[in-house]
């Protein structure tokens, strides 16, 4: 019987908040999962995640399901903030020992996945994202005619999938980033973050989808110029992050507990 614990603050600032999942079992060597929602950075929610965090805490692992700033009211870099915030609170809370830095690993869908790259890079977190956007500022310049919207089948009449997911592509991106500013733009794509402790990493993605494959190959090919590995599961269809997630979370659970098998 998974126990869950509602609603614990871990920002008093922006009253933040997170769900934690227990497992059955826990003790001092019980490993932790923080699971990062998507929703485009601006909507999405940890409760929406409830099914998730049952599962991985079934599985064992205690579950951290953290909310975090929206846009348009909280615009970049305000949600990689909030979820850098949440790990020191993490690491100093009741809830770790002071050597549970190394008991960590992470699961993000979508732009949760973008932001659990930052934190991997950071805290050497083993990482599974599932369909994270790695790129903004060249995607934004190859589209430029492209019109940003949130339902583009209604508001502009689109039907062909690629356009229909352009458009969101497009409006989330300067949702979050609050202009079209190509600085901003620069500052969000994952090749911009700081991978100096990245260790385990891997990445889950539809062939053809709304985030481009062509830009995970790109980001791949820039983890491997720095000497860093990344395993890369490419998986038949169209279905993005949460699509497809239920089918492979055993996939991504084999490999945080191979990370983890590794560590010791």
């Amino acid at each position: 019987m998974v126990v869950r614990k509602n609603d614990i603050v871990y920002d008093t600032d922006k009253n933040l908040k997170t769900d934690i999942y227990f497992p059955n079992d826990t003790s001092s060597n019980t490993k932790i999962l923080i699971f990062w929602h998507g929703g485009g950075w601006f909507r999405g929610s940890k409760e929406a995640a409830k099914k998730m965090g049952i599962r991985f805490a079934n599985a064992g692992f205690m579950t951290f399901i953290p909310e975090y700033s929206l846009a348009p009211s909280q615009i970049f870099p305000e949600a990689h903030n909030d979820a850098n915030q949440f790990v020191k609170w993490l690491l100093k809370s009741e809830y770790t020992d002071d050597d549970d830095q190394k008991n960590i690993v992470q699961i993000g869908a979508s732009v949760g996945g973008t932001m659990a790259l930052n934190i991997a890079g950071k805290y050497s977190f083993p990482t599974v994202t599932w369909s994270a956007p790695v790129d903004f500022s060249g995607w934004m310049k190859k589209h430029e005619d492209v019109k940003p919207s949130f339902e583009a089948k209604d508001e502009l009449g689109l039907t062909e999938p690629h356009e229909i997911n352009n458009a969101f592509y497009k409006y989330f991106t300067l949702t979050y980033a609050g202009a079209n500013d190509p600085k901003i733009l620069k500052k969000m794509d994952a090749s911009s973050y700081d991978y100096s402790n990245l260790k385990e990493l891997m990445m889950i993605n539809s062939a053809d989808e709304l985030t481009p494959l062509k830009s995970v190959l790109n980001f791949v090919d820039f983890l491997a110029q720095k000497n860093l590995g990344v395993e890369l599961l490419v998986i038949k269809g169209y279905g993005h992050a949460m699509d497809y997630a239920s089918d492979y979370v055993d996939e991504s659970l084999d490999f945080l507990y191979q990370t983890i098998k590794r560590q010791k």
